[in-house]
């Protein structure tokens, strides 16, 4: 991967990862899809919240590049026989949940030259978290790193 194309073609740059550096996570919000009462476990849309009531949306873009954009979460909504979008609290249902109260020591991003940006890692003090889209899904796992 490289690292010079900006954003995604289909959504633009979005927010600068660099600009989350020092902010403190202070909540998770996420868009869960819901059909026939099942949740999907991996959420469609994740926003960081940090102490200063700022949001950033983490989503799986349209063209599969990763969204990040600042944008505060939405409503819910009901999509007829395809189910319904349930938006809340997720400060427990992800990697970033063991990072709550935690500064965002660095910030690192991924690129592929036909769709932009693919991943967004994020440094907390006690670890990794990385964001990717991968083949359409919003996929978010904590990075594990070997002893130096």
């Amino acid at each position: 991967m490289t690292t010079s194309l900006p954003g995604c073609r289909a959504h633009g740059p979005g927010l600068d990862p660099a600009a989350l550096v020092d902010r403190r996570l202070a909540r998770i919000t996420a868009a869960w899809h819901v059909y026939q009462g099942r949740l999907d476990p991996i959420p469609a849309d994740l926003w960081l919240i940090d102490d200063r009531g700022e949001a950033t949306r983490l989503a799986s873009g349209t063209d599969w590049c990763l969204e990040v954009e600042a944008s505060a979460p939405y409503d819910g909504y009901d999509m007829g026989e395809w189910g319904r979008i349930e938006v809340g609290p997720a400060d427990a249902d992800t990697a970033f949940a063991h990072h709550l109260g935690q500064p965002v020591l660095a910030a690192r991003e991924e690129y592929e030259p036909r769709a932009g940006r693919m991943a967004l890692e994020l440094d907390f003090p006690d670890g990794t978290v990385r964001c990717e889209s991968y083949a359409g899904e919003l996929i978010v796992r904590a990075v594990f790193k070997g002893a130096p």
